[in-house]
């Protein structure tokens, strides 16, 4: 029983001549990355059930909204 992950395209390189595997394994990490891969596998490894994932958007979505008035405000008196 396998998923479809939504393939990624792109995400294989190519060693070239005399360059060093880890340099290689290094830039296919960073695609990896860039893609968004690892993130969207984090999130099919276990069931989030729709309350708790509304829960955790609300939380996210309250904590970027104190960060931008914490930004905006004026600093504190020094005196």
């Amino acid at each position: 029983m396998s998923r479809n992950l939504n393939k990624v395209t792109g995400s294989a390189v190519t060693v070239k001549d005399g360059e060093d595997v880890g340099r290689a394994l290094r830039r296919f990490k960073k695609k990896i990355e860039e893609a968004g891969l690892l993130d969207r596998l984090r999130e099919l490894e276990f069931y989030e059930k729709p309350t708790t994932a509304r829960k955790r958007k609300a939380g996210a979505a309250k904590a970027r909204w104190r960060k931008k008035l914490r930004d905006q405000e004026l600093p504190k008196k020094m005196y």
